[in-house]
């Protein structure tokens, strides 16, 4: 594979204007076009508007600058891609008009020439059925903004001949970004990935379990995630992301894990798409978001007596090393007394089902989150029963928050929050692994670059978290609910059962 040194881009949009710019700022010249002529004599000025930002920050010199800007060629006919030693398609997300395009493009380039696609949500392999030689055709997904995001997904379609992959790996290095390479299947991998914190942050709420900007709350501040599903839902905005979510579900043939909500499905219909319009799960006045404040904390109830429940002992361990610190007076036996506040620290239960299986005295019980530790600072998560009184609750809120540390109460569910949307984040993350998608290495690459998810990536987080731990939450999340969603990847199950990290591959292979 020969070394590419001029790039066409077919389409001057927002991921055009992108791509080009990396690519002329690493020396390479870039072939302009697009439909409108205006598109693109406005994206060459708004790449010089950049570039000038650039000087002016210090980021550039104004040197680089004018040779970047030299290095953008506009076209005025897609007959200009002849020169091209890659051309890469960023148009509209339709099917026909990619592979029409693609049609058109073989009849111009160079026999050495390879052709891709940004496409985000299109199979490759069905783009490249539309071409004479489909082994010169593959995907190459930048995210938005390009400049910033510093990963790009190289996708092998069935019959993309692994030269062009490498070669599109090495010019990824050249410009800047990371590649990571992937097999051709719905989502690759950052979308597909992405499904878990979205889709079960939506089953959350869809439940009841607690208001839109509660969830999103408790993954910043208890499981460390920079957003929560809604405000990223916003971010993204509704008629962006529902279709996406409503293709992959459709193209996995209605795998259960990828079950869309209804609740997307009627703010779309109602304009509620997000941060652009004003509106979505949040209401954003003169462009700042609106949340609303926490309740105040209750008053503490003089003494209070505490039992603390012995049926889970990694979370029985972390609570009353907290009670411990917090001064509470914890009593010591074998079943609760008929005064005391019943604290149990379920891992993928409800707590409803450890008041039944214990015939514990609901009124009085609460659960307590332990699973992301409890340190002082990080928000704690208390969890009621459908039958636990206000007083109880009351008195457990004021004890956990006795330290100054925030506290967020929710409604019955099984895996409270941050467990089961962290659980299935892993999962998901696990399965493409399983399905040989892309190594858990690029995985955990694509994740945390593209997604910006906390611990290194899902593979590396459902580590440092425990992997048993997180097996035992999916189980007990489908024991509880009976739901396929929560079904655990034989990725996870496996290195479980013998001790591996999750990010370890198979030693042996079957011969092929």
């Amino acid at each position: 594979m020969k070394s590419i040194q001029t790039i066409g881009i077919v389409g001057a949009g927002a991921m055009g204007r992108g791509i080009a710019q990396i690519a002329a700022q690493a020396g390479l010249d870039v072939l302009l076009y697009d439909l409108s002529q205006d598109a693109v004599a406005a994206a060459r000025d708004s790449l010089q508007q950049v570039w000038n930002k650039l000087v002016a920050k210090g980021k550039i010199s104004a040197d680089a600058a004018a040779a970047a800007l030299q290095h953008v060629h506009p076209c005025a006919d897609l007959r200009a891609m002849s020169a091209a030693d890659l051309v890469i398609e960023a148009v509209v997300e339709r099917l026909d008009i990619k592979r029409e395009l693609f049609q058109k493009l073989e009849t111009i380039v160079s026999e050495n020439c390879i052709l891709v696609s940004n496409t985000s949500s299109l199979s490759i392999t069905a783009i490249a059925a539309a071409c004479v030689r489909p082994g010169r055709v593959a995907g190459y997904h930048f995210f938005n903004p390009v400049p910033l995001m510093k990963v790009v997904e190289i996708i092998d379609g069935l019959r993309t001949e692994p030269a062009v992959g490498d070669a599109l790996m090495e010019l990824a290095r050249t410009m800047g970004h990371t590649p990571v390479r992937a097999k051709d299947m719905p989502g690759f991998i950052v979308n597909h990935a992405g499904r878990g914190m979205n889709i079960e942050g939506l089953r959350v709420a869809q439940e009841a379990v607690a208001p839109f900007h509660r969830v999103d709350e408790i993954m910043r501040d208890q499981a460390g995630f920079r957003m929560g599903p809604f405000e990223l839902l916003d971010l993204t905005a509704l008629d962006v992301s529902h279709p996406v979510m409503e293709s992959i579900y459709r193209q996995f043939y209605d795998e259960p894990r990828f079950r869309p909500s209804p609740i997307t499905a009627v703010r779309l219909a109602g304009k509620l798409v997000g941060r652009k319009v004003g509106e979505g799960f949040y209401t954003y006045p003169e462009g700042k978001k609106q949340v609303p404040a926490d309740p105040p904390v209750p008053a503490a109830k003089p003494g209070l007596k505490v039992w603390l429940a012995p049926y889970h002992s990694l979370g029985h361990k972390r609570a009353a090393a907290l009670f411990k610190d917090l001064g509470a007076s914890v009593v010591a036996s074998d079943h609760p007394p008929a005064d005391a506040l019943i604290v149990v620290t379920p891992y993928g239960e409800d707590t409803s089902t450890v008041i039944a299986a214990h015939q514990l005295d609901g009124a009085r019980a609460v659960a307590l989150d332990t699973f992301f530790g409890l340190e002082q600072g990080k928000r704690r998560v208390l969890m009621c029963s459908p039958v636990t009184e206000p007083q109880w609750r009351d008195a457990a809120h004021a004890l956990l928050a006795s330290d100054g540390t925030p506290v967020s109460v929710i409604d019955d569910s099984a895996g409270f929050v941050a467990q089961r949307i962290v659980a299935t984040i892993i999962n998901v993350a696990a399965d493409i692994a399983q399905q040989a998608i892309a190594t858990p290495q690029d995985i955990d690459l694509a994740v945390s670059l593209g997604l910006g998810y906390p611990r290194g990536g899902p593979l590396s987080m459902g580590d440092a978290l425990g992997a048993a731990q997180v097996l035992e939450i999916l189980r007990n999340m489908y024991h509880v609910t009976g739901d396929d969603r929560y079904r655990a990847s034989l990725w996870l199950q496996r290195r479980v059962q013998l001790g591996l990290s999750l990010r370890a591959e198979p030693v042996c292979r079957a011969a092929g």
